[in-house]
């Protein structure tokens, strides 16, 4: 009976073990998952792109497999990746965290140049498909460039959840890391598998032309290509929004404090200027801030980019 009692007992200790570490973990998650919110709204402006062209009834598979595929990054490889860097070389994280908001900045940096100068974006996979290339293959293509490009932003996801999980537990840690990476991929695929066939539905109820279903209908039709370029502005403002964001941080970390000074200074004058809206306003002033930083860190590496393919391409030095 004794044994009993004692089991129980360790039972009972371990039960409230695994409820505070869900408590701690649910905590963090909270704590970390607007800090990743930037990224995850480009995310998910990114992603349906991969699914335009291709035929109605494949758009919610490769969706999945995109998810699928999403999941795996995270769990399999950058949550491993992040203990590691945790337990053998904290000080990376950092320095890697500033690598990817400088990605972050160059891609939102190089979107702002394709709008102003009325390029636009290259679609390689509509070029494919006028090649004729067989559909499957198409389809496996466009699949492993969503998962590819996922990669990169989940590794900044999960940097940012690392480097703002405060816990010292690496259970905890961990577990964190995993809930933020679920929820991460639940949310964006979910929300991608509502945009892609919301102009399905939309053409279905059109079609019903009921008094509510027809305008229903129609405007959802006619909605969804002025709504996917305007959540494709917001991701391209968040990319620089957050890839500012992290820079800032990062130069603060080592030492160099006067771009998060002085975007703070600004922030508390907008705020106390305007004190019925001192909020909100500080707010946007420190977003707008911390994206002209990552306006400027993209616009370095452009123009680095842009000299170096010159160079290898003509053999000269470009003119600037």
């Amino acid at each position: 009976m004794s044994g009993l009692l004692a089991l129980l007992d360790d039972v009972v200790a371990l039960t409230k073990v695994a409820a505070a570490t869900l408590d701690d973990t649910a905590a963090q998650a909270a704590k970390v998952g607007a800090k990743t919110a930037g990224v995850v709204i480009d995310d998910a402006a990114v992603t349906p792109r991969y699914v335009t062209g291709l035929a109605a009834k494949r758009e919610l598979p490769i969706v999945g497999r995109i998810a699928w595929g999403s999941l795996k990054n995270k769990l399999l490889y950058l949550l491993p990746a992040a203990m590691l860097l945790t337990v053998f070389l904290p000080a990376a994280i950092i320095p890697i965290l500033m690598l990817g908001g400088l990605y972050l900045a160059f891609e939102g940096t190089e979107k702002v140049h394709h709008l102003l100068s009325g390029e636009g974006e290259k679609d390689m996979f509509a070029a494919a498909a006028a090649a004729g290339i067989d559909p499957q293959a198409l389809e496996d293509q466009r699949v492993s460039g969503a998962i590819r490009t996922d990669f990169i932003l989940s590794a900044e996801i999960m940097a940012i959840a690392l480097a703002n999980t405060t816990t010292p537990d690496l259970l905890t840690k961990a577990l964190v890391l995993a809930f933020v990476g679920i929820a991460v991929t639940v949310a964006v695929y979910g929300a991608v598998a509502i945009i892609v066939k919301a102009d399905d539905v939309g053409l279905a109820l059109a079609q019903r032309n009921g008094a509510i279903s027809g305008p229903v209908g129609r405007a959802l039709v006619y909605g969804m290509p002025p709504f996917l370029k305007a959540l494709s502005l917001v991701g391209t403002i968040a990319m620089l929004w957050v890839g500012g964001g992290i820079l800032i941080h990062g130069l603060h970390e080592f030492g160099i404090h006067w771009p998060d000074e002085t975007i703070r200074a600004v922030s508390e004058a907008v705020g106390a200027a305007v004190p019925f809206a001192g909020g909100v306003l500080a707010w946007i002033a420190g977003a707008f801030g911390a994206a002209l930083v990552g306006l400027a860190a993209g616009a370095a590496v452009l123009a680095v980019i842009h000299i170096v393919g010159a160079r290898f391409t003509t053999g000269q030095t470009p003119k600037v």
